[in-house]
């Protein structure tokens, strides 16, 4: 199964240029990968859990990611990990609202909140933030599309299986792609009833999420399949596990080579911005990708 972009023998497919409209401004993409900087506000995240639970170590992150070159930054305050524990509303956002207002200050990129709570997204956009990451996709929260729409925020809808504490594990589906298109389908019908506009949503195909070695690989392969979709793409593959299996890195943190070739598989097949931890080092693999579709597709379309 290979799609035409994909049989054409090019390195690298044409991007579609597209105006992200967040809850204050646009967002250009298509241009150049723009990268999405990872800070998690938890104890127990599977690469850095720990790390950036006060304000003051938090802020210190969001300064250092922005100047390796972050274009916006996605705080997070409960860890979906294999065996991570959910915590309530309530506890969450203790641990990323001050985080917030404090980062909101402090940096000049777009803020994301990273939450699949519609009373966390609520709060976190009052207090700043510009984004939602849902990883559910809208399956979790039924409140949460209301919210983005009363707020005009942009989202990033995710494709997972499985339920808040059970995103892992699951058995296999007999066709991830297909299973995954279809997730995205019914999220824009969700989005579109709610009165989100379709400028505002980017899609995440979410791997890691319920998703078996060979799954993730499969989406790496056939992004621009998902861009036949007509929205941006966002694509998350850092330090996770699929990498540790590959190259037999158990530590995340030695995942640095591996997440950069995902990196540059995921951009040479369209995604438009890249979730990392190692911005700095990604910012160089993004610069090299986006240097030959620039040489291949000098006008943004395929030649």
């Amino acid at each position: 199964m290979t799609s035409p972009d994909m049989a054409n023998g090019l390195a690298v497919v044409a991007r579609r240029p597209y105006a992200w409209r967040l809850r204050r401004g646009v967002m250009t993409l298509g241009d150049r990968t723009r990268l999405m900087g990872i800070i998690n506000v938890t104890p127990d995240s599977f690469s850095d859990g720990g790390r950036y639970t006060t304000v003051e170590a938090a802020v210190a992150q969001a300064r250092r990611l922005v100047a390796e070159g972050a274009d916006i930054l996605d705080i997070g305050g409960e860890s979906t990990r294999p065996g991570a524990q959910t915590v309530d509303a309530s506890e969450e956002m203790a641990r990323v609202i001050p985080v917030i207002e404090a980062v909101a200050q402090a940096v000049d990129v777009p803020l994301s909140i990273d939450t699949y709570k519609a009373s966390v997204a609520e709060a976190a956009l009052v207090a700043g933030a510009v984004v939602v990451n849902d990883i559910s996709g809208f399956r979790f929260d039924a409140r949460m599309p209301e919210v983005i729409a009363r707020h005009g925020a942009g989202v990033v809808v995710m494709h997972s299986r499985g339920t808040p504490g059970a995103l892992h594990g699951l058995s296999p589906v007999l066709d991830i792609l297909a299973d995954v298109t279809a997730s995205f389908e019914r999220s824009l019908e969700v989005a579109r009833t709610a009165g989100i506009g379709l400028d505002s949503i980017v899609f995440d195909p979410g791997l890691g999420f319920g998703k078996t070695l060979e799954d993730n690989l499969w989406l790496l392969g056939t992004l621009p399949r998902l861009a036949a979709l007509g929205r941006p793409l966002l694509v998350g593959p850092s330090r996770k596990s699929f990498i540790g299996k590959v190259t037999g890195k158990a530590d995340p943190s030695d995942r640095l080579l591996g997440t950069a070739a995902s990196v540059a598989l995921a951009i040479a097949g369209g995604a438009h911005i890249v979730r990392v931890h190692d911005v700095a080092a990604m910012r160089e693999c993004a610069a090299l990708v986006d240097a030959v579709r620039t040489t291949v597709f000098p006008t943004g379309e395929p030649g």
